[in-house]
């Protein structure tokens, strides 16, 4: 990813941050209403759930720009994640849920170019996860 691309992922989610829970509750319903057979990989509150996903998913966002400080962790979740039963496709589904939520929360500065760096920083994370729950 360019500098640019990270730089703009990560302000956008300053603003994202100051929705969390109905960010998180906007996605898990996407997720569901996607692919209902997600649902049941999800045990336990859901509102606790979405606290874990928006945190995840910050400490991600703030890694972009120094890689090699996530790349561990970010490895250990996809070999958990597959342990838990997601398979590879679900991760476009995920991708899916996720894209629609930015826009539905950032609205208008949801933008073209800020979709394709929120892809590419999707895409880079869900490969990372992948590729280790693969070799695992």
């Amino acid at each position: 990813m360019k500098a640019e691309q990270i730089a703009a992922v990560q302000e956008s989610w300053v603003a994202v941050e100051g929705i969390s829970d109905q960010a998180a509750a906007l996605f898990y319903e996407k997720l569901f209403s996607t692919d209902p057979s997600l649902e049941s990989l999800f045990k336990g509150d859901m509102q606790e759930q979405g606290k874990k996903l928006m945190s995840m998913i910050g400490v991600a966002v703030k890694g972009l720009s120094r890689l090699d400080t996530i790349v561990p962790a970010v490895q250990q979740l996809g070999i958990r994640h597959a342990g838990y039963g997601v398979k590879d496709a679900d991760y476009d589904t995920v991708a899916g849920a996720l894209l629609w939520t930015l826009e539905q929360g950032l609205g208008d500065a949801f933008t073209a170019d800020l979709k394709q760096s929120w892809t590419e920083a999707y895409v880079l994370l869900a490969t990372t996860m992948k590729d280790a729950a693969a070799s695992a």
